[in-house]
């Protein structure tokens, strides 16, 4: 088995008022960027071959942490959100009400308006984990992170997550020939 570390990329102006970023290409923030210059990858990912989502944000999260190189795929872009990107997740909750409680509901199915399904992020990630043939340090989005820790747990994406991330640590998979991922460890700083 292949061993596959996600981490998602470096906080933002955006990240850091609640705004959904999603394929919106925001830059780092200057205090993404010092809280990564202070931060070391763990010991397991430091030989890792990595890889970025193509967004400006991960390629420039790559580089602060030492992979000035790293090729980008485009499998691994965040989720699209649509016409909801730039908007607050709780300010859409109180907008759409009934309607928003819905469509959380549907787990997989979640749909932004005009936007990407959870389901349509996987089928796209996962033609990349199983092309992973070496270990591989991934840099990418919350969720491209969460796609794939529901595939690994058995989570249909309704209620909260079986287990709670730190999106400032790194989280390993271990992955089937076919790129199925199984849980290595989480969390791991």
């Amino acid at each position: 088995m292949v061993l596959v570390a996600l981490r998602r990329h470096g906080d933002t102006a955006w990240s850091a008022a609640g705004r959904i970023q999603g394929r919106r290409d925001v830059p780092l923030s200057e205090e993404g960027r010092a809280a990564l210059a202070a931060h070391a990858l763990p010991s397991l990912c430091r030989s890792m071959r990595v890889v970025t989502s193509p967004l400006a944000r991960c390629v420039e999260t790559a580089r602060l942490l030492g992979a000035h190189e790293a090729p980008s795929d485009a499998r691994l872009v965040e989720m699209h959100w649509g016409d909801w990107e730039g908007r607050v997740l709780s300010e859409l909750r109180e907008e759409l009400g009934v309607a928003m409680r819905e469509n959380e509901a549907r787990g997989w199915d979640f749909r932004p308006a005009k936007g990407e399904t959870p389901r349509e992020v996987w089928s796209r990630v996962r033609t990349w984990l199983a092309e992973v043939n070496e270990p591989t340090l991934a840099i990418t989005h919350r969720g491209v992170i969460r796609a794939v820790l529901a595939t690994a747990m058995g989570w249909d994406m309704r209620g909260a997550p079986p287990a709670k991330l730190d999106w400032h640590a790194v989280h390993l998979f271990h992955l089937a020939p076919d790129g199925t991922p199984k849980v290595h460890s989480l969390n791991v700083r």
